[in-house]
């Protein structure tokens, strides 16, 4: 098949829109909602959004309607595990039935097959997880093992190589990095594996300690990650093979930040810092399986993927090993360096098209995925959060992490419509400098980048998931120790929280808790 060569130039002008005008026509506009049904909006209902989104000005009391972090979807907070797992609170009955079912499949433990259950056979022979929820346990963030005797479950190595150059790369966009998978071991390490099989390499990690002082005399400890594949199940890395740690992500909130506008999204985009303010997000851009054309990168840690469709059909592939239409090999993700495992037996099915999980079941997960409601702020009103909210603007958190954004109108009766939403997030890629370098580029993000992660929900890792670990590799162990890791087009805010008087920086990790 010929390489079909995707000029940026052909998606993107270099002009780029103020910072101050985050609404209306943006110059990238080659890139398609194509995962949508998009009613277009009227110019009454586009000066309404300008307005909603406009920069805050006043902070002495609660702004109107961010208490409701997800719109209309929001559902009231509950102070147990399962505050994440609710379904959004706008569903019809028949969604919620919907959901329900997708939840079933979500929690659902696929066996090796041959199996007399036939709807669940399929793991392997390589795998990671043994359902989505061991990844995403009651739909929260994963974590680093807490010693030698915890699972890494929740977590896994990406691993790829440098490639010989562009052309190499099937659908290549310009501007990406070239990359491959590793040979042997593909896009990333599977550390369990099926009874006659070999599991690929085990995760070592290993820490130093790093002693952060504060101002008022308080200080903070950090740990720097060293990580290696340990016990190669298949021969040696190929030289120059990059390693990158991934923990699962929250679930929350997907199907909205699927909904923002492209455009709404790529007017923030800044990439050579054009008004000089130190910030330049850039849009990762990915080419779509499903839709066959380069989209907008939205999911995952670097937003590799474009839709939670297709984020959730890589991890069945990659996770578990369930083929499904989006990626139909019934090995998962084995190499054909993998003789053993690409020969092996698999839960193909015919009554669903020969494959493990078919395009229903595929959707229903997906459907899930979309309508885990956001829960509510809390304590909104309260005066530390309230400073410590103006202490995130004044600092220039909010320069990536976004408060708000209105989704598309979407036709018949999505959840995700016209909804006012606070994600706090730019949905773009930023340098967030060498201590978060995991030097390993993917797409169009290079070894120092990350797209900004949402802060809804992140006050209640600790109620959720059991555990404070933030970041892509759950180095930080709180949310004090989030911020101080941020370097980069960061650097500037990070410093001025270390130096910022201790009262301010307890109001401003407060204003975070209340997310």
């Amino acid at each position: 098949m010929p390489l079909a060569l995707v000029p940026i130039t052909a998606l993107f002008v270099t002009s780029t829109p103020a910072l101050a005008q985050p609404s209306g026509a943006s110059p990238w506009g080659g890139l398609k909602d194509a995962h949508l049904d998009v009613i277009p909006r009227t110019e009454a209902e586009r000066a309404r959004i300008a307005a909603v989104t406009a920069s805050p000005r006043d902070f002495s009391a609660p702004w109107a309607f961010e208490e409701n972090a997800g719109g209309a979807q929001t559902v009231r907070v509950r102070n147990t595990p399962d505050a994440f797992s609710q379904p959004a609170a706008n569903l019809t009955f028949q969604q919620e039935l919907d959901f329900r079912v997708g939840n079933g499949m979500f929690r659902r433990i696929w066996v090796s097959p041959p199996a007399s259950t036939l709807a669940s056979d399929g793991l392997g022979p390589l795998y990671n997880a043994r359902s989505c929820q061991r990844c995403h346990l009651k739909d929260g963030r994963g974590h680093p093992p807490e010693g030698p005797q915890d699972s890494a479950v929740s977590m896994f190595l990406r691993v790829s190589i440098p490639a010989p150059d562009a052309q190499t790369i099937k659908h290549y966009i310009e501007g990406t990095h070239p990359s491959a998978p590793e040979p042997t071991y593909g896009t990333q390490i599977q550390d369990f594996s099926l009874p006659g099989h070999a599991p690929e390499a085990q995760m070592q990690i290993t820490y130093e300690q790093i002693e952060i002082p504060l101002s008022g005399g308080e200080k903070a400890t950090l740990r720097h990650p060293t990580y290696a594949a340990a016990d190669l199940g298949y021969g040696p890395l190929a030289r120059g093979a990059m390693l990158s740690p991934r923990v699962a992500q929250q679930m929350i909130g997907v199907g909205l930040l699927e909904a923002i506008s492209t455009q709404d999204i790529l007017a923030w985009a800044d990439p050579d810092d054009a008004d000089d303010d130190g910030i330049s997000g850039r849009p990762q851009v990915v080419w779509s399986e499903v839709y066959d054309q380069p989209m907008l990168g939205r999911f995952g840690h670097k937003a590799g993927n474009p839709t939670v469709l297709e984020q959730t059909a890589s991890a069945f592939a990659g996770d578990i090993g369930i083929s499904n239409p989006v990626h139909p090999a019934g090995s998962g993700e084995c190499t054909d360096l993998q003789a053993d495992c690409t020969a092996a037996l698999d839960g193909s099915n015919p009554e669903q098209g020969g494959l493990e999980i078919d395009q229903i079941g595929l959707d229903l997960v997906t459907f899930y995925s979309r309508t885990l409601a956001v829960p509510s702020r809390r304590a909104v009103a309260d005066p530390d959060v309230m400073r410590g909210r103006q202490v995130f603007f004044d600092t220039g958190c909010a320069s990536c992490h976004r408060p708000n954004y209105v989704t598309q109108r979407l036709a018949g009766d999505d959840p995700a419509s016209f909804q006012l939403i606070w994600p706090y997030s730019d949905m773009l890629l930023h340098d967030m400098g060498a201590g978060l370098a995991d030097n390993r580029p993917e797409g169009r993000a290079d070894g120092r980048e990350w797209r900004t992660a949402p802060l809804w929900g992140i006050g209640m890792t600790q109620t959720v998931s059991g555990h404070s670990y933030f970041l892509h590799d759950g180095r930080a162990r709180s949310l004090i120790e989030a911020v101080l890791w941020h370097g980069g087009e960061a650097q500037t805010a990070r410093d001025a929280v270390v130096s910022m008087p201790p009262q301010d920086r307890a109001a401003l990790i407060k204003f975070l808790e209340s997310q």
